[in-house]
Order: structure tokens, then sequence, then C-alpha cells
């Protein structure tokens, strides 16, 4: 006799999806062969629900990141990674089976998470470098994590677990993100994206008067909430001497983050609070203080800045190739180096810098 499969973490989740959606068989989409046993997808399975309210729209839900049979992690608290991800996308009238692209795009979510061991918390957001349906010319190209509207956190026989929504958001969206408060601009712009759905043909939400004046406001107010954002530009080469000559240390950036990590100085800096790069095997910190300086000790490397100082690197941080000096934080160069975007075969398809 085959012992009987442990589903209690699974049914935990479409209980709660029955809730709403009573008994509505939703679209699945299973997974043959595991990714721990060399399958292609790491999620166990995703369903698409259609929901009318407010508008129609695809209810997408993961079945993988929590531990949906036996417990398994020492964490007794937590379900797996602690998150299930939704998606709610815009549904035609006549659309019938859901978008191929959300499919995979929540499987992306997933080959991240598990191979990096990163996990999403609401008021996360994460740059796609480009469309997040791939091949359209959709403004959205990045991602924010909200809590799902509709579907609380709840604890499941393997421990509690939350109900993440992805946001699809533009460019301008995402700095306005980075530079004030990721739930501050979706909670503004609810009255424009109810339920937070995401609609391929939108444009900006930074259009709607209402939405950029509170998040100006904000950024004067609050700054910026983004203590910490990671760079795969970042390098650090240490000053060398000689005996006739002494060349300064070297903080390198991408061009495609130089911009942003200016406007986040003067969020953090100017508002008594640090910011700290973490790149490949480097972390540089931002203080502030009095005096402008730097001390480096191996991968860590604090600079502190006063008001001043925050402000003219701010000014000098642009999206373009070149390099700068400072005289207040003497020793150091500032390069900016091209930031070349690749498509998912590798081949670069935009230069910045």
């Amino acid at each position: 006799m085959s012992e009987e499969i442990n589903t209690s973490g699974w049914d935990a989740i479409g209980q709660q999806l029955a809730k709403i959606y009573g008994d509505q068989e939703p679209k699945h989409y299973g997974t043959l062969l595991s990714y721990a046993l060399g399958g292609q997808d790491p999620l166990d399975g995703i369903s698409a629900y259609k929901s009318e309210t407010p508008v129609p729209h695809w209810h997408f839900v993961t079945y993988g990141f929590t531990e949906l049979y036996d417990k398994e992690s020492d964490l007794a608290e937590e379900s797996g990674y602690g998150f299930e991800l939704t998606l709610r996308l815009v549904r035609s009238p006549d659309e019938e089976e859901p978008p191929a692209w959300a499919l995979n795009l929540l499987q992306n979510m997933g080959r991240y998470v598990f191979n990096s061991g990163n996990v999403f918390r609401s008021g996360d957001y994460l740059d796609a470098n480009g469309p997040i349906c791939l091949g359209s010319d959709t403004q959205l190209t990045a991602l924010a994590f909200v809590c799902d509207p509709e579907l609380p956190a709840m604890d499941t026989p393997n421990g509690r677990m939350v109900f993440l929504q992805m946001v699809g958001i533009t460019g301008d969206e995402l700095e306005a993100m980075q530079t004030w408060n990721t739930l501050g601009l979706l909670k503004a712009g609810l009255n424009h994206i109810p339920h937070y759905i995401t609609d391929l043909t939108r444009g900006s939400l930074l259009r709607n008067p209402d939405v950029s004046g509170a998040v100006e406001k904000g950024m004067e107010e609050e700054g910026s909430s983004t203590g910490f954002l990671y760079v795969d530009q970042l390098a650090w080469a240490p000053g060398k001497k000689s005996l006739f000559s002494k060349s300064p240390a070297v903080l390198r950036l991408g061009a495609k983050q130089a911009g942003i990590i200016g406007k986040l100085l003067l969020g953090r800096i100017l508002k008594g609070k640090s910011l700290r790069l973490v790149g490949p095997g480097i972390s540089v910190s931002f203080e502030p203080g009095g005096i402008a300086e730097c001390a480096a000790e191996g991968d860590e490397v604090r600079l502190i800045l006063n008001d001043a100082t925050a402000a003219e690197i701010s000014r000098r941080l642009l999206p373009k190739e070149g390099s700068f000096e400072l005289p207040e934080l003497k020793g150091i160069s500032i390069h900016i180096v091209p930031t070349h975007i690749k498509d998912q075969e590798g081949n670069v398809v935009e230069t910045i810098g």
C-alpha cells in the first residue's frame, strides 16, 4: 500500500481561496517534474481564477514558496519562505485562457528566490530591466510587492504565511518608490489601479497630480525609505602610494544606477539616515556626519558625508560615463562606468552611459 501524501499546506491555501471564489474551478498549471529532480519550473503549481471585481481580471496564485506537504524546515513559525505570490492581470471579456507570459513570470520569480535565497516582503521592488511581458511595448518594466488586498496572512499546519501580490510598475514609479516609499506610492495610486491590478496598457501613475503631489510631499517630509540597495556594478580599489606619487582610491558605479543612488543620498543623508550599497563582494555605506571622511577595511567601505558633500555627489552622479573627485573627500575618485543591458540570451540590447 502506498503512503498517503500529506497536502495540508496546499489544502490551507485552497481553503483560503474558496472563501473568495466558492466552488469556481480555477485554471491550474502544475509541474510534471519537480525542481529538486531536475525540472525546469520551481513552483509546484499556479492557479488562475476569474475575478469580476473591481474590473474583470485574472487572479494568479502560486503553490510552492511555502511548505505544501510535510514540514521540512527548522523554522516552526514560518511555512517555507513564508509567502506565496499572487498577480492580478486585466482580463478581456472574451479571454478564456490566462496569458502564458504571466505564468512564466511567476516561475521566473520562483527561480530567483530558489537560486538566490532572497525573499520578498511587502514594500519590496524589483527592476526587470525591460518589459515585464517580453516583446510587448508596455511601459511596465519593474515590479512592486504588496500584501494581496483579498487574501490575509494566515496560519497553516506548517507555519504562518502571507500572500504577496506582484504589481507591474513603470520606470519612473520605481524611481519614486526608491526615493520615497513603495507602499506610500501604491496607496496614493490605488484609485487609479484598484486592487493593484496590473494593466499592460496603462501609463505612469505620476501623470496624475494627486499621486505626484503625494510623492513630492512624502519625499520632502520623510525622505527615502530605501536604506539598502543591491548594485551589481559596484567596486572599490584602494589607493596606492609610491615613492614619488599617490593614486586615489576608486569607487566604481554603473551608469544605470548612478542617478538613483544620487537621489537616494539626498533622501537619506539629508534626513540623518544612512544608505548601504551592496555589490559582488563589496559593501559601501554612506553615513551622515559633520565632517566628510572615508574608512575602508577589506570589503567594507564607510563614507561619512555632511549635507554639502552629499548634495555635491548627488549632483554629479549622472547616468553617463565619467569620473570626478571631491575636495571634501580627499584621496577618493568616483568613476561611473557604462552599463550594458542584456536579454535572456546574454545579448547586449542597450548600453547606458
